[in-house]
């Protein structure tokens, strides 16, 4: 096994981690058959970790150095109030197969075991050997996703649906009730994370909410519209009604684009609603937890930018 040194990413690291990032990921979707790889965009594509991740937590980076003092792999974290989120993580293929992201994964458990708090992440079904590693760690599998890309016609979608007219952008007066909405959902809170999107200081993020009937919120739904990356979520709904509204909103906010976006599989209207306007599988994900996670209670809508778990 190669030797390496784990230590927290610095500044002059940051351009050498996205190219280790777009490196890892576009060599294992070319050695499954999906050549040229998903960041076509190279490093300026995924450098966008860096400007979300250290703007939102700076300094919750790990990385691993080789003997060499080039990067062997990194992997993104950051800790809320209910728990700790793993986010991307990568071994350079240079160094595949080498114990690296073992390591990596063990320090974010040590991290996460101190403060007795659950480990979650979103993690990929289709990449076994990651897949492997988590489980072999602990974490164990929830609710499945089904990734998909959406078309959007340059003049919008012009379907209609039922709760649309709830539907309105988000204000800093919402936070409080997204958090609260999403602690009943899904059993986390991410107090940091609500007045990061809706200051939207980088000009990436647009959130919308969909009002209650009675009052409060049923859902809210985050996306960000980087013109490298193109991503739908975080949100949660208490309802497919309330989710398909945002959902709309959301894909009609980015015409002509191609967003991204993760859909319960068991959600039969929302993956509905995907295929109806041209939606296209691209990978499966499963939510996973090391330690006490409540089951889900309606609608969640995962991203990795930032992770949600």
């Amino acid at each position: 096994m190669a030797e390496f040194q784990l230590r927290t990413m610095e500044e002059r690291d940051r351009w050498e981690v996205a190219e280790l990032i777009c490196a890892s990921m576009n060599t294992w979707d070319i050695l499954h058959g999906m050549a040229p790889g998903r960041f076509t965009g190279g490093p300026p594509q995924t450098d966008v970790f860096y400007q979300v991740y250290e703007r939102l937590d700076p300094g919750f980076c790990l990385v691993a150095e080789a003997g060499s003092g080039r990067l062997a792999g990194s992997c993104y974290y950051r800790e809320r109030e209910t728990h700790v989120a793993l986010g991307i993580m990568n071994v350079h293929p240079n160094h595949f197969g080498q114990g690296v992201a073992k390591e990596l994964l063990r320090s974010i458990t040590d991290f996460t075991d101190e403060r007795k708090k659950p480990l979650r992440l979103v993690s990929s079904v289709m990449n076994l050997e990651s897949f492997s590693l988590y489980t072999r760690a602990g974490f164990v599998p929830g609710r499945v996703y089904q990734d998909l890309v959406v078309q959007v016609p340059e003049g919008g979608f012009r379907e209609q649906l039922p709760g649309a007219e709830r539907v309105r952008p988000a204000g800093p007066d919402d936070a409080a009730a997204m958090a609260e909405l999403e602690l009943e959902v899904s059993g986390i809170t991410r107090g940091k994370d609500y007045p990061f999107y809706l200051e939207n200081a980088g000009g990436l993020w647009y959130t919308s909410v969909i009002e209650g009937r009675s009052g409060g919120l049923d859902g809210y739904l985050v996306s960000i519209g980087h013109p490298l990356f193109n991503e739908i979520g975080p949100g949660v709904a208490r309802t497919e009604e309330a989710g398909a509204a945002l959902l709309l909103d959301h894909l009609n906010h980015y015409p002509g684009g191609m967003p991204l976006l993760l859909l319960p599989v068991e959600c039969g209207s929302l993956v509905r609603l995907a295929y109806r306007l041209g939606g296209r599988n691209c990978e499966m994900h499963a939510a996973q937890c090391r330690g006490e996670a409540q089951p889900f209670r309606g609608v969640t809508f995962p991203t990795f930018m930032p992770e949600t778990g």
